[in-house]
């Protein structure tokens, strides 16, 4: 299946909250207009303390207006923001996984909830 870049769920890693509005752009696609953040033929309105005293976003804003869940790594100084939900109405409802079963690398079965409470990557491939 191909698939256009503006279809892919992309996530953007902060090391701020005060976003700059051309790397925002370049990073989700959202661009700042005077009627609001637009992306397409979709614009969400946004309000008059989206944009601080420095030109800078807030990504607080941001993240409550597009719908883009925004997950901190306070000890890291690090921000996750993404995927937009005001569009496409997707979004996650949790931050738990569902269970998962899965044999491992010897054929034994391997539960994801085994590393509950633990900060766990999954990566997912598949060929088509």
């Amino acid at each position: 299946m191909n698939r256009s870049p503006a279809s892919i769920v992309q996530n953007v890693i902060l090391h701020d909250l005060k976003v700059d509005e051309h790397e925002f752009e370049a990073r989700t696609g959202w661009s700042i207009k005077p009627q609001g953040a637009c992306k397409a033929e979709a614009c969400v309105l946004l309000p008059e303390t989206t944009r601080l005293d420095d030109g800078r976003l807030d990504a607080h804003v941001l993240s409550d207006r597009l719908g883009m869940p925004l997950v901190a790594d306070e000890p890291h100084g690090i921000w996750a923001l993404g995927p937009e939900t005001a569009v496409n109405g997707r979004a996650l409802t949790s931050a738990v996984a569902p269970e998962l079963e899965l044999p491992d690398a010897d054929g034994n079965p391997f539960k994801l909830s085994s590393l509950r409470g633990r900060k766990v990557l999954l990566v997912a491939w598949a060929s088509w």
